[in-house]
């Protein structure tokens, strides 16, 4: 009798250790977590209160839109933001690329220290967007591309304040494929609304290939450049890909924002070699939606919004929950990553790499 006892509690023990591997739905507002691409352009406050409830710090990207007022808007509301929520909300710069001058000194001299206001305000990296790539031009017409020499004295400055780059280069693959063919709803909406950006109507544009060449040559002649490529690299496609050049740049991490979709698109395909990427690169992922407040929404649907996008997120990477997407047909399960991994993907690795110290 008493062998069985025993033999009974080892059961019981075993199979609470392992639950306790990992987090549940339960755990979600217990742990520390970090959106690690949101865009904050109001000062309601809607978006940070939401974040206080479910337990998230918020680093809120400014972008260049090729508008200089827009820039400077996005900038004070950063600045308002992260000094009405001291270490809950934090920012990152960009700059207007303008390009009268390029290609001078006195071009990367004004940009230098445009930057070097907003670092000596508090800015914690320094954003890099689409436009570099698939809008600017030199005056001949030619594209101006990430890896471009001119560019040089701004990137070495960056490197200077030790500060990471945040790199929207290029889009998500299915940009250069028709709408019926891309792989997710969510880009094939977004390029409906956006053929300007649609690249698979823009054929005299640089390529995909040519985005992701690019942006991996600015990273080979600057090697100690930390670099965060937002929403997956824009190898979001296909996690090997990816794989390829977190292998090949030690100093390489993404983000996730608007792209977990095609992870769970993947998952759905492959679920094993989805998780065993997210575990292999543990300390390469940051968590991020690329949700923002523009002032539009009312405070009861901006709450919820967020915290169902934050919720749906968590019971991805943390449980094994039979799943659905909006973004395209069929089901998929649930990651349920160790603990220790989840962690990382949603707060340790932005502390690390955005170097935020104690939060």
């Amino acid at each position: 009798m008493r062998i069985r006892i025993v033999y009974f509690i080892l059961v019981i023990s075993a199979i609470s250790g392992c639950q306790s591997k990992y987090f549940t739905d339960k755990d979600f507002q217990s742990v520390l977590k970090i959106d690690s691409h949101a865009h904050i352009n109001s000062a309601k406050g809607f978006f940070e209160e939401q974040a206080l409830k479910d337990n998230f710090i918020l680093i809120t990207l400014n972008v260049d839109h090729s508008d200089s007022v827009a820039v400077k808007q996005q900038l004070d509301f950063s600045l308002l933001s992260a000094g009405k929520y001291p270490g809950k909300v934090f920012y990152g710069a960009t700059f207007y690329f303008d390009t009268v001058g390029w290609g001078t000194d006195g071009w990367s001299k004004k940009v230098i220290s445009h930057l070097d206001s907003d670092i000596s305000g508090g800015a914690i990296s320094v954003k890099l967007w689409k436009n570099i790539g698939m809008t600017v031009r030199e005056r001949n017409g030619k594209f101006i591309m990430a890896d471009d020499p001119a560019l040089e004295p701004v990137i070495d400055y960056i490197i200077s304040k030790n500060l990471p780059v945040s790199g929207h280069l290029g889009e998500p693959r299915n940009c250069w494929l028709p709408l019926n063919e891309m792989t997710v709803r969510g880009d094939s909406n977004y390029f409906a609304q956006n053929p300007q950006y649609h690249m698979f109507l823009h054929p005299e544009y640089p390529s995909y290939e040519d985005q992701i060449k690019a942006r991996d040559n600015l990273l080979e002649k600057h090697p100690s450049l930390k670099f965060i490529g937002c929403h997956l690299g824009s190898l979001e496609w296909n996690v090997d890909e990816l794989a390829k050049r977190l292998d090949k740049f030690p100093n390489l991490a993404v983000d996730m924002a608007a792209r977990i979709s095609h992870l769970q698109y993947q998952s759905s395909k492959d679920r094993t070699r989805v998780r065993d990427f997210c575990i292999k690169y543990q300390d390469r992922l940051l968590y991020g939606t690329d949700l923002s407040d523009e002032g539009n929404d009312d405070a009861v649907n901006m709450a919820k919004g967020i915290h169902d996008t934050w919720l749906q997120d968590w019971r991805y990477f943390a449980t094994k929950d039979e799943m659905t997407s909006g973004a395209f047909k069929g089901k998929f399960e649930g990651l349920q990553l160790p603990k220790e991994v989840v962690r990382k993907i949603f707060s340790e690795n932005a502390i690390k790499w955005y170097k935020l110290g104690k939060v």
